[in-house]
């Protein structure tokens, strides 16, 4: 039975590089997922003052990662974080209070840049958030993504093989995570305590 993966891609740049790495991943995904992407685009600023009639984009988004086995976030990385559209997506997906979607849901976290850093600090900030909501991450391999247009098709083909070779690998990596976290049984997540603090 395949897993279902729901993905999020950071931009909303019409030529994210992001989007060209998630089109490599899909293609590069083992058999036993089936990878979605859970669009963030339509998402309105949160705003707490909003949770008690939630807009359709919410509820669209909110059932989409609910539905999902488990996630993977493929970011860039603005101004040394995570981009303002991912953590409103992420801020939404957590709310109202008592509601986090995200809770138990293995993810996997990889980015890329055209620098050498390849997204490693906007990783370190999202592993804490992820964190916080009791999402359960993939820690290695890392994998902070040096972008060469080049190497890479619109269509997912990776024309370098050990780059290919590595993705595959990520994604094998990934997969057999997303196996050991839903065939354990986990404990339920930390109740929320202030309807002031994000979940």
């Amino acid at each position: 039975m395949a897993h279902r993966i729901g993905y999020l891609v950071g931009s909303l740049s019409s030529d994210s590089i992001n989007r060209v790495l998630s089109k490599a991943l899909v293609r590069l995904a083992p058999d036993g997922l089936e990878l979605t992407e859970i669009p963030i685009r339509d998402l309105p600023l949160y705003n707490r003052d909003d949770e008690g009639d939630l807009a359709a984009p919410i509820v669209a988004f909110k059932q989409a990662v609910e539905q999902s086995d488990g996630l993977l976030f493929v970011s860039p990385e603005y101004n040394r974080s995570i981009p303002a559209p991912l953590k409103n997506a992420i801020d939404w997906g957590s709310r109202p209070w008592g509601q986090n979607s995200f809770a138990r849901k293995p993810t996997g976290i990889i980015g890329a840049s055209i620098g050498s850093i390849g997204t490693a600090v906007m990783q370190s900030s999202m592993r804490g958030v992820l964190s916080f909501l009791d999402a359960p991450q993939l820690n290695a391999p890392e994998a902070y993504i040096t972008f060469d247009p080049e190497v890479y098709g619109d269509d997912g083909a990776v024309h370098d093989s050990s780059t290919e070779e590595f993705l595959r690998h990520y994604m094998e990596e990934y997969a057999a995570f997303v196996e050991r976290v839903l065939s354990s049984a986990l404990p339920g997540h930390v109740g929320d305590s202030d309807p002031d603090v994000m979940h």
